[in-house]
């Protein structure tokens, strides 16, 4: 999302998380801007029954958790590595000031929000549908559309069954 060598200019830091860490939980107050270096998280809620929902699955290069960012209100998923994962973040105030002085990487931003909510009206519609195939392939085609957790060399899917439940409200 961001030049790296960039954030870094401006103080982000590098941090290690291991599999299956939490780097920020629903309901926490937002002090970074978060970008994937390396590995894969989940962004995810849990019901009082302890399933799953994932909003999505972050790779290298993609920002999570942005909206606390804009609007000063807590996390509303959390955030956990798939896999031992290199983050870099940025602290809030110094990542606003970022996107005021760069007006592209504000409008990257605007863009991206944009898809992302447009991408969950679609999701949410596909729920009206009780057809679980209506479901999965509104996901698959949007994954698909977006080339995103696709094998770029062999253009397989690159979630399991479960992550594909979790993230449609299904079970396997």
């Amino acid at each position: 999302m961001i030049d790296i060598d960039l954030l870094l200019s401006w103080g982000a830091a590098y941090k290690k998380v291991s599999a299956n860490e939490t780097i920020f939980n629903q309901g926490q107050l937002c002090l970074f801007y978060y970008q994937l270096v390396s590995g894969k998280l989940r962004w995810a809620n849990m019901d009082d029954e302890g399933k799953e929902c994932i909003h999505s699955i972050v790779e290298p290069g993609e920002s999570f958790g942005e909206l606390p960012l804009f609007d000063d209100v807590p996390y509303a998923a959390n955030a956990i590595a798939n896999e031992d994962s290199i983050v870099i973040r940025l602290r809030k105030p110094t990542f606003l000031e970022l996107i005021k002085d760069n007006s592209d990487i504000h409008f990257a931003f605007t863009k991206l929000l944009s898809k992302r909510l447009r991408f969950k009206f679609s999701i949410i519609e596909s729920f009206g549908s009780h057809c679980p195939e209506n479901r999965i392939a509104t996901l698959l085609n949007y994954l698909k559309s977006e080339n995103k957790n696709f094998c770029s060399d062999c253009n397989q899917l690159k979630l399991t069954r479960q992550q594909i439940a979790d993230m449609t409200g299904l079970r396997v």
